[in-house]
């Protein structure tokens, strides 16, 4: 069923675990993500970021994610994520989306506090939820750069969810999109005081490649939503490329079931490391 992302975190926040966001391209990683959510009785987010509508249209895959999820046997959320432009967040809004959010991570404080208050304005109309960020995570959602990561000011934390009313915060902590190049070495200190002092669920982005320990260890400290985009995609080009190795895709309806279940072995890893599994 198609909820609002807020109730999936609050839920989380209740029982100290956090919700994987699932980053999808295509109906296949959909179906394979909402399969896995459904096995291990799990509430699931589907989101998609701006960056990445060059290859998949929102007007196109935006409808099919909320029809998924509307037709799921779990609860699932249906996320915009890192909305750049106005234009572009409405329009998430305006196919179905139940939260976006706004990436004014690159802008001074104050104008990241004034436009994600301008969204938190707008995604109220629809009873919509709003994730804002605080810090910049390194990298870049599409890999197109490379970004350098500048953690969470806790305080600044603090001000922004005073003055936005956002119903959920990434931080930053040494997390970055993409492979990473070694081991992240996470300033769990920093996410402490954030936990600390901001009463919403924090967000991490960059999940890819962050060991298990870590994954669980940042949801038992606030963080409520896991995004996880890359590994997902990994899981199925690689999946692909073996069943290709081990010539078991005879035509286009077994590459079809081969990214299925690339997302479904994904999703279902995650999804028992974050806790969410029997929580639906």
């Amino acid at each position: 069923m198609l909820v609002n992302m807020r109730n999936l975190l609050t839920d989380a926040k209740s029982g100290n675990y956090a919700v994987g966001s699932f980053s999808v391209a295509n109906m296949e990683m959909v179906l394979g993500i909402l399969k896995a959510a459904e096995e291990l009785n799990s509430p699931v987010i589907l989101q998609i970021a701006e960056v990445r509508l060059r290859q998949s249209p929102l007007e196109i895959i935006g409808p099919l994610m909320v029809a998924a999820a509307e037709n799921a046997g779990i609860p699932a959320a249906v996320h915009f994520d890192h909305g750049k432009t106005m234009k572009k967040i409405s329009q998430a809004l305006d196919i179905g989306f139940t939260s976006v959010m706004f990436d004014g991570s690159h802008l001074p404080l104050d104008e990241n506090i004034a436009q994600t208050k301008e969204v938190v304005a707008m995604a109220c109309e629809y009873g919509a939820a709003v994730e804002g960020e605080i810090g910049c995570v390194g990298g870049s959602e599409d890999g197109s750069e490379n970004i350098a990561a500048n953690c969470t000011n806790p305080d600044d934390a603090l001000l922004f969810e005073s003055e936005t009313g956002a119903d959920a915060i990434a931080v930053a902590i040494g997390n970055a999109h993409g492979n990473y190049k070694s081991a992240p070495k996470l300033r769990f200190d920093i996410l402490e005081q954030c936990s600390k002092l901001v009463s919403v669920p924090l967000v991490l982005h960059g999940g890819t490649g962050i060991s298990d320990e870590d994954f669980i260890k940042c949801s038992k400290t606030g963080v409520k939503k896991i995004n996880i985009a890359t590994a997902t995609f990994d899981s199925v080009e690689n999946t692909v490329r073996r069943c290709y190795n081990e010539n078991a895709i005879n035509g286009y309806y077994d590459l079809q079931a081969a990214e299925v279940e690339g997302a479904y072995r994904n999703a279902k890893r995650h999804i028992l490391i974050f806790g969410s599994d029997n929580k639906a």
